[in-house]
């Protein structure tokens, strides 16, 4: 079937998952997340066929005997933050985050916003799918309305600190942060550049994935025309933002996560900073530079949330442009991250080139993929050829030297091999990966 992710349910619309399959999805949830008793919140994005499979999947929650609050239009982040706020049993977010339009699908969390993954539950509910294990309670759930902008709103106000005056340039990509975005601006003292804020599943100007350069080039160019001190783009269920700086160029996101912990420390003394493997070194340098606690976490959302949560953190960061806050319930918010950002920016008066330049240390390559027939063999071959580093396991294998570092990973969503690899100058950088590379390929 293919649906049943690393993270969540995906898939074209109506080939993969239609109505049917959604209503079977939602009793298979009932019973995964809450025994078939209690309450789900159920959101939705702004896909065309967000409003057919919410309501198919409501039909399956209340027919396996859970009462549901449908949100409406909501983003991912409000979804987690209502999950935990109005202390339900579990909550479905009716999104397929930054996929082009055709698809659609389903993320899942448990009471306080604990995130559901394979492993924790998604497995379970293909298994009643496919074997028709979906019983019906007699009693049919209820369904009510209650949506959550304004509250969630208060919630991000309250939790940014001061901004000043500044000039914001803000490509939503036709997704939910169009209907958020504006709602937290208009108490604040800046200026919005806006970019497609419109909601429009269909992404008329481009997709709603800001990890591809492609995608930013029209933010890049506002950032450049309007004068704006600042670039965000975010992906289309509003729980993923990346940046542009002042000079229209592209800021790697570990780099933005070692500067949002540097201000959260201010107010967290000695918090744990979650980042993941992939991250620059400069990440850790910082959070320690900070006096915070630098952790390493395995990449992905549900490792991330998990390890920040056990540890209590203020924070977290992924290179894919995921943060993480233990006020959203160590959920993924891009809002936060983004108030958090202009906040720093007001207290120091910097530009955002400035606040980045001592972090950026080191020479790295960004995400290589290769197609590797036998995974676990090349990681080894990997180990054998590049002998007398300090060697993890945390997450495919991570091999590091005093000048350099490379980790290579198997994804969770494609059958590729993922290498990042860096090092102290850009020519050792260089050699490095062609070493790398010629194992990887041979």
């Amino acid at each position: 079937m293919g649906i049943f992710k690393a993270y969540d349910i995906r898939g074209i619309v109506p080939e993969d998952l239609d109505a049917a399959m959604a209503r079977k999805i939602g009793i298979a949830a009932a019973h995964v997340l809450a025994a078939g008793k209690g309450t789900i919140l159920v959101g939705r994005d702004m896909r065309p066929t967000g409003e057919e499979l919410s309501v198919a999947v409501i039909d399956g929650l209340t027919a396996a005997g859970c009462d549901v609050i449908d949100m409406g239009l909501t983003s991912t982040p409000m979804n987690y933050y209502a999950c935990g706020a109005w202390k339900v049993d579990g909550a479905i977010m009716v999104t397929a985050s930054h996929n082009p339009g055709q698809y659609n699908g389903f993320k899942f969390c448990r009471a306080d916003a604990v995130p559901v993954s394979n492993q924790t539950g998604i497995e379970k509910m293909e298994e009643r799918v496919l074997s028709g294990d979906l019983p019906e309670s007699k009693s049919k759930g209820s369904v009510s309305e209650r949506p959550a902008l304004d509250e969630f709103v208060q919630y991000i106000l309250d939790f940014a600190g001061e901004i000043g005056p500044l000039k914001v340039a803000i490509d939503a990509g036709n997704g939910m942060q169009g209907m958020i975005v504006p709602c937290i601006f208009e108490k604040l003292p800046c200026e919005v550049v806006p970019l497609y804020f419109d909601l429009d599943g269909t992404f008329p100007n481009h997709e709603a994935n800001p990890l591809k350069s492609e995608n930013m080039v029209d933010l890049q160019k506002a950032v450049k025309d309007s004068g704006a001190d600042v670039g965000i783009a975010s992906d289309g269920d509003g729980d993923r933002v990346m940046f542009v700086d002042e000079r229209a160029e592209l800021v790697k996101a570990d780099l933005i996560t070692a500067l949002l912990a540097q201000e959260v420390l201010r107010s967290a003394p000695g918090g744990a900073i979650i980042y993941d493997l992939r991250s620059s070194r400069a990440v850790p340098e910082a959070i320690t530079e900070a006096g915070g606690e630098p952790i390493e976490s395995r990449v992905g959302h549900s490792f991330m949330r998990a390890e920040l949560r056990e540890r209590g953190g203020p924070m977290g960061g992924e290179l894919s442009g995921h943060y993480y806050w233990r006020e959203n319930y160590y959920s993924d918010c891009a809002a936060m991250a983004l108030v958090k950002l202009l906040e720093l920016m007001t207290r120091t008066g910097k530009k955002v080139s400035e606040l980045l330049a001592p972090l950026e240390r080191y020479h790295a390559t960004g995400e290589i993929n290769f197609d590797v027939e036998d995974k676990a063999a090349k990681m080894k071959e990997l180990e054998a050829e590049f002998p007398g580093g300090d060697v993890s396991h945390l997450d495919g294998v991570t091999i590091k030297f005093d000048d350099w570092w490379f980790n290579v990973r198997p994804s969770n969503t494609e059958p590729v091999l993922r290498l990042n690899l860096e090092a102290d100058t850009a020519e050792l950088r260089d050699e490095k990966r062609a070493a790398v590379e010629a194992v990887m390929t041979r």
